[in-house]
């Protein structure tokens, strides 16, 4: 079963501990996930269902595109990481 776990910087809001998923696509795992903590969905999906632009979603430590991470498959090994990605300039 895929990993899945939430950066610090997010679990602060809304506890969520790493936990592992019935999942073959990385959304249904994410949804699978957001089951023990609810509110946690509002921090990284948007109203549309996509990752907010102040995501990042890693997959075995590479960064997915936030516009086809949802999609990507997931095996029984995988380990997905969410964190709060930095913006500024």
């Amino acid at each position: 079963m895929p990993t899945v776990e939430f950066a610090p910087a997010l679990t602060r809001h809304v506890a969520c501990p790493r936990q592992q998923v019935q999942a073959q696509t990385l959304g249904a795992a994410l949804e699978a996930a957001f089951r023990a903590a609810p509110a946690l969905k509002a921090y990284v999906l948007d109203e549309q269902g996509a990752v907010r632009k102040h995501v990042a979603v890693f997959l075995n430590g590479e960064m997915l595109p936030r516009d086809r991470a949802l999609a990507r498959t997931v095996g029984s090994e995988d380990r997905v990481m969410v964190i709060q990605a930095l913006t500024g300039g």
